[in-house]
């Protein structure tokens, strides 16, 4: 067996997320609480009175902080993944698990990036929609073809038959019409806050690379595969460049799951919340077995399933 890890991105938020777990596991409370943010962790992803969850400033140090848990029980129970990754945001969450980043590290900077986000999108009337079943090249030539009216961008590869594009809201809805006459069979608007994974968040990215200057890097115990990639890190490349690219460019995360079927990955587990990430994965790679953990509940089926792998902790690599 060969197991990879993929970290959810933001989207499938919830108030309540993590509870469970914190209520249930030492190691998941011990990641969960590492940060020092300027707001109650607690209230907002238990509970969201206040109705913030969703808003992207919040969102990802809650996403974050989850998945730190997850991860802190997984390590305890002695999973060991051969490669990680993670979808945009979840990123950070892999690079946490893979050891380049405490958890500490990994829900500040990620509270961090949200902000810096949210910061660059302020006053764009901009918009982000999936696109089905058209493929690449076809939807980047109607990308090209609607950037006379702004910025539009492919920002997300999905899997077979799903993109996304994103920028500037006339743009976007120009490109999604091109692409309709071009074949496409639904194009589907999307509820989003900024134009995230394209060039129009460059200031998020430069101000990125200034909180960089200052962070320690830890050096990477499990491979990582990069979104903005589709692979693992080439020689000569640095953590922080990708990840001031990878706010501002596309998420190569149909590539991504290829790269890992072409290392002989046959298990993948997702660390959500929600399993939109197996759902690519059961599109892209159809024969890998994949399964989702939100609780833990499902995470003692999940293992029960890959029982295998407890029997086997140092897994082929």
């Amino acid at each position: 067996m060969k197991l990879a890890v993929l970290y959810a991105g933001q989207g499938a938020q919830h108030p309540g997320m993590g509870k469970e777990f914190y209520e249930a596991s030492s190691a998941f409370r011990a990641a969960f609480d590492a940060a020092d943010l300027p707001f109650d962790l607690h209230r907002v992803c238990f509970d969201d009175p206040d109705g913030v969850l969703n808003q992207t400033e919040y969102t990802q140090p809650c996403m974050v902080a989850f998945a730190c848990g997850v991860s802190a029980v997984l390590a305890e129970k002695g999973v060991q993944p051969s490669y990680v990754a993670g979808l945009s945001l979840g990123e950070y969450s892999a690079l946490e698990a893979a050891g380049v980043f405490t958890a500490k590290q990994a829900i500040e900077l990620a509270a961090y990036r949200g902000k810096a986000m949210a910061d660059a999108a302020k006053g764009i009337d901009c918009g982000m929609t999936a696109v089905l079943n058209l493929d690449r090249d076809a939807l980047a030539v109607c990308c090209k073809e609607a950037s006379a009216l702004g910025c539009v961008q492919i920002c997300n590869y999905n899997c077979p038959g799903q993109l996304v594009i994103g920028g500037e809201k006339a743009a976007v809805d120009k490109a999604a019409a091109l692409a309709k006459e071009a074949g496409a069979r639904r194009c589907i608007p999307l509820k989003v806050s900024g134009p995230f994974h394209t060039r129009l968040m460059a200031p998020a990215g430069d101000a990125l690379a200034k909180r960089f200057e200052t962070e320690a890097f830890g050096e990477m115990q499990v491979p990582v595969l990069f979104n903005c990639l589709g692979r693992e890190m080439p020689d000569g490349s640095s953590i922080p460049a990708l990840l001031v690219k990878q706010v501002q460019s596309s998420v190569y995360m149909e590539d991504t799951l290829r790269r890992l079927g072409q290392l002989g990955v046959d298990h993948i587990l997702e660390v959500g919340p929600g399993n939109a990430l197996s759902g690519f994965v059961k599109k892209t790679l159809p024969g890998v077995v994949c399964a989702s953990v939100e609780t833990p509940a499902q995470l003692d089926a999940v293992l029960t399933v890959f029982e295998e792998l407890l029997d086997d902790v140092d897994i082929e690599r």
